[in-house]
Formats: structure tokens, sequence, C-alpha cells
């Protein structure tokens, strides 16, 4: 395979852990047959996290770089990224290495058979789900499946961060964000579906280690975004490539 992966990281706060994600994914990506880039989008981090990834790119990850985002928001981070990448494939991952690249061997058939969107879904892997605090688990079903009711249906998760896409596909969705937060991926699903691109769920592993760097409040900001997301729709705002 000749065609070239373009990787996206947002980091908000990552100093602790970006280095460990960013050689591991250089680790993988550099035994594989195919050229790649990384791009690492620094998302109004007040720590060091820049200063680290320059610092790997300039030295032992070659194949890496930084953007700077200004405005806090994980949406507004991933669309720079994906502005910015110039892979046949985009995707993008977090940066707590919680799902490892490797995981995007499972993505392979799909992308290659042309599916436009294809998306990691923790609940399909019943085998290795990642043991999570109760009342994140209630809240997460919940959300789920309102998600479906009122936006995307038939998707059970659509917030992990783990997504690949055709990149021109990638190009035309993002072209469409809105959303600035962690809604941007239901968002994202959501446009998709406008522009009558598939999409394919396929199962992942996630280990959760703790030191999220998601607010309490994104739950609460995440369903005020649902129903903008859902007016968008109905206006129309998300119809044309």
């Amino acid at each position: 395979m000749s065609v070239k992966l373009s990787v996206i990281i947002p980091a908000h706060n990552e100093e602790k852990r970006i280095e460990r994600t960013l050689r591991d994914v250089d680790d993988y990506l550099e035994k594989q047959h195919y050229p790649y880039e990384i791009i690492v989008v620094d998302n109004a981090s007040n720590d060091r996290t820049s200063q680290v990834v320059e610092k790997l790119a300039a030295t032992s990850v070659q194949n890496s770089k930084i953007l700077l985002q200004p405005i806090v928001g994980k949406g507004m981070a991933v669309k720079m990224g994906v502005e910015a990448a110039v892979g046949d494939y985009i995707m993008f991952m977090d940066a707590d290495n919680a799902t490892p690249i490797s995981e995007i061997e499972q993505f392979w058939p799909s992308l290659e058979q042309g599916i436009e969107v294809v998306i990691g879904d923790r609940y399909l892997d019943i085998k290795h789900r990642a043991k999570q605090p109760f009342i994140r688990t209630v809240l997460s079903r919940a959300s789920n499946y309102l998600i479906q009711l009122v936006l995307i249906p038939h998707i059970h998760d659509t917030q992990a961060g783990f997504k690949a896409f055709q990149g021109f596909a990638a190009k035309q969705i993002f072209k469409h964000i809105t959303i600035r937060g962690w809604a941007f991926d239901m968002e994202l699903l959501a446009i998709a579906l406008k522009l009558s691109y598939r999409i394919k769920a396929v199962p992942i592993t996630r280990e959760e280690e703790g030191g999220s760097t998601v607010p309490p409040t994104a739950f609460l900001q995440s369903l005020r975004d649902l129903f903008v997301i859902k007016w968008n729709a109905l206006t129309g705002k998300y119809s044309t490539k």
C-alpha cells in the first residue's frame, strides 16, 4: 500500500503523556509499508505540550509537526489538523493513547473498500471493554440513546476518539464543522450522513488510565450542542459539498 496516512492528535495540557503517545505512534507507523505524517494540534495548552512535541519533532520523531490552536476546543483542533493534512487517508486519535494506533488495522478493510467514514466503537468489543466509574457509564449510555433518537440512528458510539476517513471526505466534512467542543464528533457524523457518505463502525479496544482532561461540564455542553446540530441539519446547513 503506497497511500499516505495522516494521523491527527489534538492535545490540551498533555505534557506528561504526549511524548509516550507520539513515540508509540511513530514506532508503530515506521514499521508499516506506507508513508505517514503525525500532526499534533496543541489545543490552547497552558503547559509545555508544544515544547515537548517540538523537541521530539526536531530530534527523534521526524514525521511529526506541531500546530497551535489558540481557541480552546477539541473540535476546532481536529479541524485545523484536517485542513493541514495531506494524506489519502486521515484519522484522529486521543493524546492519552487509550486506543493504540495499532487499532487502525481493524479499519483498513473498510477504508480500502472505499467506505468514507470508519469509526471506532468501544461497545462492540465486549471482551476488552474498559471499566469506567458507574456514573460515567450511566451518563454515557443515556447520552448514546439520546443521540440515536435525536440525531444519528444506529450508531452506538459517536464519541470514541478514534476515527478515520477517506481524505477527500474528511476535507468536505470538516469544512462544515462549527462545534468547538466535545460534541464535534456528533456533528461530523451528522454532516457525513447529510453528504451521503457511508459510515462503518468497527470494534476498538480502549484502556482508561485516568488523568482525563474532559471537564465535568462537558456532558451538559454536549447536550446543548446536540440540539444545535439537529437544528443545523434540519435547516440545510450541512447539505452541500
